[in-house]
């Protein structure tokens, strides 16, 4: 699933890059690296920069590009042992990988509660960190579940905490793949009519304008409460199929024309004044009765349509921007700026590359930054220290997912 670390992206390289055959788009590990990045920011507590990340300008967010690359890259990973092996044991790797991540988020949950509960009992800065969490339930019993019931609930995805919601989403879309691989043996419109289905019957408010509300697909996220999955994966399997459907060209590569170039441009700019930054910076205060007004097309738990029309327009408008398999990101000519660019490009892909331990370790970190600046104070230099803090964490642990991967163990040296 990683893009060749052959490939070089230093400028006495460019030529022979340019001309040896990449394993993939540069571009899907670039722009799931950056959303890595961002995904850290927007999970610390109290980090300004959270006010101006992408998702502060538009309705998408990082959310959207890490599903949608996680769709094609599942397309590269998982789509070809579909192929080539057929459709039993192509459906054997992804259960195999829906296994893995779902460790992932056990493991996910149980450090960071650890930590989250070590923070709370140095008692250095009066705060209850698991509290913030909203994990009262696992330490406060109740007339109707005890710490037991809660454990069996969590490992049986009946108990689902807010901010731990995102990796049981990511399987229960990847399980779906078998199924959107069967229909494509028959008919791609069987695909389009299966993921356009769903996605329609996971829309809250629209199956209630019908009087079909009952029929809504979701999963409850507490048995206590009706409270449901944060991420509702009927909703979002919509942004992944779509660029699953892209790398295994089931959809066209769209068309670079200035009619395209300048719709997408509109779009996105349009979605500015309805933005959080077009209330706050720019005073459209009648901004807020229009989201409160149309939420159900932008709501996030359903993945609402302009969430979709938003990013697609803003992925397309970087696509062109980035060229063709991403040689615009490539750096040119020998200058300080050029060759800067080629080790942060690197160390971006590198991050791309090894996206779920990146992820998983984004989580256990943001909790630890919150702390760190609570201790420290959230000064303009102490947040952007803590933060460059946590960017090298990423990509410590990006380059170490790496090494292991790369099974250095086995390589034998000459004699």
């Amino acid at each position: 699933m990683t893009l060749a670390d052959a490939t070089s992206i230093s400028s006495p390289a460019v030529t022979a890059a340019q001309s040896t055959p990449r394993v993939r788009d540069l571009r899907l590990d670039f722009f799931r690296g950056l959303a890595m990045f961002i995904i850290l920011i927007a999970h610390t507590p109290g980090n300004f920069l959270t006010s101006w990340i992408p998702a502060r300008w538009g309705f998408s967010d990082a959310t959207e590009i890490f599903v949608f690359c996680s769709g094609m890259a599942s397309a590269i990973a998982f789509g070809g042992g579909f192929d080539r092996a057929g459709w039993f044991l192509g459906t054997a790797r992804v259960l195999f990988r829906v296994w893995q991540v779902y460790w992932a988020h056990v493991g996910l949950f149980f450090a960071t509660l650890a930590l989250t509960v070590y923070l709370t009992d140095l008692d250095i800065t009066g705060r209850n960190y698991w509290g913030q969490l909203n994990l009262w339930m696992m330490f406060v019993e109740s007339d109707k579940w005890d710490n037991s019931n809660i454990l069996l609930s969590f490992m049986t995805l009946r108990y689902v905490p807010n901010y731990f919601d995102i990796l049981p989403m990511y399987m229960v879309v990847l399980l779906m793949m078998p199924v959107v691989m069967a229909l494509s043996r028959v008919d791609l419109r069987l695909v389009a009519a299966f993921v356009v289905g769903v996605w329609i019957m996971g829309q809250t408010a629209l199956l209630q304008y019908f009087n079909l509300g009952a029929y809504h697909f979701e999963f409850p996220a507490e048995p206590w409460s009706d409270r449901t999955w944060f991420f509702n994966p009927f909703g979002w399997q919509l942004i992944f199929f779509t660029g699953f459907a892209f790398m295994r060209g089931w959809l066209p590569k769209p068309p670079v024309t200035h009619l395209l170039l300048a719709l997408a441009a509109f779009l996105v700019i349009a979605n500015i004044p309805l933005s959080n930054i077009g209330v706050r910076e720019f005073g459209f205060e009648w901004a807020r009765d229009w989201r409160s007004a149309y939420k159900p097309l932008i709501d996030k738990s359903d993945f609402g349509i302009l969430r979709y029309v938003h990013f697609l327009s803003l992925a397309y408008l970087f696509w062109v921007l980035a060229g063709d398999k991403g040689d615009n990101l490539l750096a040119t000519g020998t200058s300080i700026v050029a060759r800067a660019w080629e080790h942060i490009l690197k160390i971006i892909l590198k991050v791309g590359q090894q996206s779920l331990a990146v992820f998983i370790t984004s989580m256990f970190t943001a909790r630890l930054m919150g702390f760190m600046m609570d201790v420290w104070g959230r000064s303009t230099g102490m947040t952007l220290l803590v933060n460059l803090f946590g960017f090298c964490v990423l990509i410590g642990v990006a380059y170490g997912a790496g090494w292991f991967k790369s099974q250095p163990w086995r390589v034998r040296t000459a004699a």
